[in-house]
């Protein structure tokens, strides 16, 4: 094999090893989440310009490709963030103060213990109405892939 040669299969190597890498990086698996107990005082805390988020967990579960549940706090008049659509579904439980949601394009106000239903796809927001903080618990999730989705 001449010194060319040589170069090109190595060459050749290189160039065919870089999607298997990217490949194999994309499709890493964190491990499944498992039965546990959270526990409000050890939830790590995260300030926001708006008020707070706690995180619960995030990640796979047996049934689910990623399933996240977070406490958000959100200080008086403040908005969680812009409305946006995203093509998980998402559902939050209100604990404390009242909120307004964007639901199906229209503002629903509602209070402690009420729930909220977020289709996919569409817009939604949710803002904190009330005098005092507004305290909501987020759990989204995303399916796995039936066998018709898949490639």
């Amino acid at each position: 094999m001449t010194t060319r040669e040589r170069r090109l299969v190595a060459g050749t190597v290189l160039v065919m090893s870089l999607p298997l890498a990217l490949v194999m990086a994309m499709t890493r698996q964190q491990p499944l989440l498992s039965s546990a107990a959270y526990e409000w005082s050890r939830m790590p805390v995260t300030p926001t310009a708006v008020g707070e988020k706690r995180t619960v967990l995030d990640g796979p579960t047996h049934t689910l490709a990623n399933l996240e549940i977070h406490v958000t706090t959100l200080n008086p008049g403040e908005f969680a963030h812009a409305a946006h659509q995203h093509p998980e579904e998402e559902l939050m439980v209100v604990q404390e103060g009242t909120v307004q949601a964007l639901v199906q394009g229209a503002f629903t106000k509602v209070g402690p213990g009420s729930v909220i239903f977020q289709a996919p796809n569409l817009m939604h927001s949710i803002q904190n109405v009330g005098r005092t903080r507004a305290v909501y618990h987020v759990i989204k999730w995303r399916a796995l892939p039936t066998a018709a989705q898949k490639p």
